[in-house]
């Protein structure tokens, strides 16, 4: 039913789009032509994903996985699509496997490599096609996509029991016949990363682990077995992949990924400037890669998970200002109704997160409490975090009045909490809820309930630290929190033990270091005093001055030089040049330009509306249905539009007259501009390469003459609330810069 749907959907939208190699003159082709010139032609997997024709790219990797196939340089997009995918770059393996398949459309293994790279419903239909076509390639491709098709099979007989076959049989399947491919055709070293990838982590981590030192063996600098040498290790032994750690990043130069699982491992291991260097450079090679093709935040998940971590170890390095302007980031970046929104673990969602981590860590109370710090959305992650730290902040401005009522607004979620859509948030409720209880307690005298309270706490979110999201969503680790109240308790020991235990949670956690300090110092052992604030000068060697708990330690008066205390060997990071990696923060790009004319055979260019901001539509013609419906609601808003200073401009292929012929039986009050041989379409990323055909796009231009926000594909986009309120938003965003 699910498939059927999805089908019918995607028959809907091809349907406008098949139109789109219409005559400019707006005549209608009968509807077999129709057909013929859509998208449908070569499936509906193609409907999305990538629609520029790819570019060669350096420093990614090499890799040499010979196929069947006539074409030289289809071999050449292969071998690109395979060393793109070994790095998870899914998006960027698609469009090489994609145009590979233009180059040759009877290439059985780039369909399989693009049910590799599409990540989602579209990879069984892309392997059928590949399955169709086995016997045309050799006995080695054979065994791949009979391995592949066995792992995706739902068909197979039923057990006795009338059962289908579970994932598990299923993947056994697989697994054998991937052995069976390996076996045959041992210097296929392929095969074995792909086995290996197979195998990571879990029970069998130091089996995969030995695949892929056969795999380094024939060649040192194979980009997918250093890749997932380092995702086998990470959260686990992470000093076992220090070498690939070192080695990834700079056979994969090019790639984001390639900086940022580095930092994983130095992070999980304490290693907390080598995690600043690998998470910082991942930022700039994402964000320089994003400048270069044109590519918004909430159009790649890396963007926000990059930024996130990076704060996350900032904060670790006692860097507040740093940490809080990178979230702030996130929270200015471009909303999207699909793509980045409260529903999703987006640009918004891991900003929010981001911030209020940094804010309630570094005690920034009155920042909480403004209410123009946050962007909060009516979503119950939101809500959630919001009642968390609001309560927080009132306890440490010591207003227990409002803390009891922002509590009391904690607990009343407990309803949305329990519905299936908000499991997730479960644990994270009835940790946070014990905190805060404990916190209230302690603030009234309760002393014994408090820091029983909080200790249950500290204890679940233990338990479940290595299961959260990385990096860690905690403003607090709760064992410091604990150790601080024994601390005011005047019972040292205990705090001693709080924060050690921390410390087997965050290695090299300088809160903890520096409350071991005080903790220490105060039961008489001096030496470990010292040794705790030796740790903790190294740890926080590039702190930002004036942060209190490195006060305190300084106050016990000892003396000591910094000591490092992670494993393995260590980098140089000060003497690394971020900046020569690209821009540290993502900025909106500059329009290109229109070169359209309108109706009267006048140039229309983007520099006539500077000043304000431009919805500029690519529409495909006055024959769209689709279109015609954008263009009549657009034509509603227009009043709206201008009152937020926004002009409309809506440009399509055909000339006059069908422009005005359109304009004429719309009632169309803004120019409608002609672009015959879609340049401009190129220009603004709305043509499709592969298909060689028009898209639909919708794009916000500020008034800067900067693009905002941007969505092309096979329909219309028709969200124009939403559209109404991300103006808003940029017009108090570029009236605020503005007033600076």
């Amino acid at each position: 039913m699910i498939r059927n749907s999805f089908q019918m959907i995607g028959l809907l939208i091809l349907f406008c789009l098949s139109m789109s190699a219409q005559p400019s003159s707006g005549d209608k082709l009968n509807a077999a032509e129709a057909w013929k010139a859509g998208h449908s032609r070569h499936g509906e997997g193609f409907d999305v994903g990538p629609r520029e024709k790819p570019w060669v790219m350096t420093g990614i990797g090499k890799v040499n996985f010979p196929i069947t196939t006539k074409n030289p340089e289809v071999q050449q997009w292969f071998n690109q699509g395979i060393a793109l995918q070994h790095s998870f770059w899914f998006f960027e393996a698609e469009r090489s496997f994609r145009w590979a398949l233009k180059l040759d459309p009877e290439c059985a293994m780039c369909y399989w490599g693009l049910s590799l790279a599409a990540a989602d419903e579209r990879g069984p239909q892309f392997l059928k096609e590949a399955v169709k076509r086995k016997d045309k390639v050799s006995d080695r491709e054979r065994r791949y996509i009979e391995a592949w098709e066995a792992r995706g099979q739902t068909d197979l007989p039923a057990d006795a029991g009338g059962n289908n076959p579970s994932d598990e049989k299923r993947s056994k399947r697989f697994m054998y016949l991937l052995e069976q491919l390996v076996l045959k055709y041992p210097d296929d070293i392929e095969a074995k990363a792909f086995f290996a990838l197979d195998q990571m982590g879990g029970e069998h981590r130091y089996a995969a682990d030995l695949i892929m030192q056969q795999v380094l063996a024939r060649d040192p600098n194979h980009p997918g077995a250093h890749h997932y040498r380092i995702h086998n290790w990470d959260s686990a032994e992470g000093n076992q992949a220090l070498d690939s750690c070192a080695a990834y990043g700079r056979i994969a130069a090019g790639i984001g990924h390639a900086q940022h699982m580095p930092g994983h491992i130095y992070s999980g291991i304490g290693m907390w400037q080598e995690a600043a260097i690998s998470m910082d450079s991942a930022t700039r090679v994402e964000k320089q890669y994003m400048r270069e093709r044109l590519v918004f935040p909430f159009n790649t998940w890396n963007y926000a998970h990059n930024q996130n971590y990076l704060g996350y170890i900032q904060e670790q390095l006692g860097m507040p200002e740093a940490a809080i302007s990178g979230a702030k980031q996130l929270l200015a970046a471009p909303l999207d109704p699909k793509y980045n929104n409260p529903t999703r673990y987006s640009a918004h969602a891991q900003g929010t997160i981001a911030l209020s981590r940094a804010l309630a860590r570094f005690e920034r109370w009155n920042d909480i409490l403004d209410p123009n710090t946050f962007n909060w959305q009516d979503h119950t992650r939101d809500k959630l975090t919001r009642a968390y730290i609001e309560t927080l902040a009132y306890l440490g401005l010591n207003d227990l009045e409002k803390a009891a009522k922002s509590y009391a607004a904690h607990a009343a979620l407990k309803q949305e909490i329990d519905k299936p859509e908000n499991k997730y948030l479960e644990a994270h409720y009835t940790i946070q809820s014990l905190e805060l209880r404990g916190r209230l307690a302690l603030a009234k005298g309760e002393v014994l309930n408090g820091l029983n309270l909080i200790n249950d706490a500290a204890k679940q979110q233990a338990e479940r630290f290595d299961d959260e999201d990385d990096p860690s969503p905690w403003p607090n680790m709760l064992y410091n929190t604990l150790g601080r109240a024994y601390l005011e308790q005047k019972t040292p020991s205990l705090a001693v033990a709080a924060f050690e235990k921390s410390l087997t949670i965050v290695r090299n956690d300088g809160f903890a270091l520096a409350g071991l300090v005080e903790a220490y110092n105060a039961v008489g052992n001096k030496g470990k005093a010292t040794e705790a604030y030796a740790r903790l000068l190294y740890v926080w060697s590039d702190a930002e001055p004036g942060l209190k708990w490195m006060a305190q330690a300084k106050a016990v008066g000892l003396q000591a030089q910094p000591k490092d205390v992670s494993p393995g060997p260590q980098r140089n990071y000060k003497s690394t040049v971020l900046t020569q990696l690209g821009p540290s923060v993502w900025e909106s790009f500059e329009a290109p330009e229109l070169n359209a004319v309108d109706a009267q055979g006048k140039t229309v260019s983007l520099k006539d509306f500077r000043g304000k901001n431009v919805l500029l539509i690519f529409y495909l013609g006055g024959y769209c249905e689709h279109c015609l419906t954008q263009l009549k609601e657009v034509i509603k808003r227009n009043q709206q539009l201008a009152d937020l200073n926004t002009t409309v401009l809506a440009v399509s292929a055909d000339l006059d007259p069908a422009l005005a012929q359109t304009a004429k039986s719309l009632g169309v009050p803004f120019p409608l501009l002609s672009d015959p041989k879609n340049e401009t379409a190129r220009r603004f990323k709305a043509y499709d390469d592969f298909e060689e055909m028009a898209l639909h796009a919708t794009i916000l231009i500020d008034k800067r003459g900067r693009v905002h926000w941007s969505r092309t594909g096979g329909s219309p986009f028709t969200e124009f609330d939403f559209l109404i309120k991300e103006i808003e938003r940029l017009n108090a965003s570029t009236n605020s810069e503005a007033a600076k």
